[in-house]
This record gives C-alpha cells, sequence and structure tokens, in this order.
C-alpha cells in the first residue's frame, strides 16, 4: 500500500470488524474467527479481509459460509464508523498464511533431522583410502635432496 490512507483505512476496517465478530453475530455457524490482515485498494473502494478460523475443516467452511451471510451487515458497521464518503466493498478471504507456514516448518524439521544423519554418518567416517591422495613421493637425488629442495636452494643464492 503506497498510500498511506489507505493503510489507515485498512487499519480501521480491521479493528472494525474484529470487535464486531467479538461481540458475537447471530449466526452459530460462525466459529473462532481471527481477522489476520485487511487490504484496502488505493481509491478505498474494496478492501479484502484476510481471516483464519480456529477448528476442523467443516468448522472453517460454515465460519465462511456465516461471514458471506453477514457481509452486508459487516459493510454498513464499517460503513458507519468509518466516516468516509464511500464505504468499501467487503471481501472475505480465509487466509492460507498459517497453513504453508506449518508446512515450512515441517520442512525444516525434515531438514534439520537430516542433517544431523549425516553429520553422525560423519563423525564416525573414515578415509577409503590415504589421508591425503594428492601426496606425491619425491623424486631423489645422489645427494638425497629431492627436486623441491634443489630448486629452493638455487632461489635463496
Amino acid at each position: 500500500m503506497s498510500n498511506p490512507r489507505a493503510g489507515k483505512v485498512a487499519e480501521r476496517v480491521q479493528q472494525i470488524i474484529a470487535r464486531r465478530l467479538e461481540k458475537g453475530l447471530r449466526d452459530p455457524r460462525l466459529g473462532f474467527v481471527t481477522i489476520t490482515d485487511v487490504r484496502v485498494t488505493g481509491d478505498l473502494q474494496h478492501a479484502s479481509i484476510f481471516y483464519t478460523v480456529y477448528g476442523s475443516e467443516q468448522e472453517q467452511t460454515d465460519s465462511a459460509a456465516a461471514l458471506k451471510a453477514a457481509t452486508g451487515m459487516l459493510r454498513s458497521e464499517v460503513g458507519r464508523q468509518l466516516g468516509t464518503r464511500l464505504t468499501p466493498s467487503l471481501e472475505f478471504i480465509h487466509d492460507e498464511l498459517p497453513e504453508s507456514a506449518q508446512h515450512l516448518n515441517d520442512l525444516l524439521a525434515e531438514a534439520r533431522r537430516r542433517d544431523e544423519e549425516a553429520a553422525a554418518l560423519a563423525a564416525g567416517a573414515q578415509y577409503a583410502g590415504e589421508a591425503d591422495p594428492y601426496v606425491r613421493t619425491r623424486d631423489t637425488d645422489e645427494d638425497g635432496l629431492g627436486e623441491e629442495d634443489l630448486l629452493d636452494d638455487e632461489n635463496r643464492d
């Protein structure tokens, strides 16, 4: 939201809807709903309200139906308390963030477990061959000096 006014309106809409849901609606289908985010368009004509529902899949679908049925009443409440010339239309969108965050946490836990297994295997591992496979034998001449030693002696002079 590049428009600072849209940000303030979104925050205010979130507070109004959350308070109204806290008071309760006369719909028994409505479960434990939390408003997670509200995004308002730049022209303040439309508000997307993201929510989560604590409970089973059935409770989530029932709460979605209850919110859809109460959209008109909630829009009237928002218009009354917002005090703007135009009241934004409301759209309730189920927020998938908690489920995707849990999935990411599960993937991170699996990666951590595999890393620990790899570290445990590496701790008891031994080299298959020599410790340093790149060590080469020195060629020695009649003085018992290798080629590297002869080169070093020549460079010192």
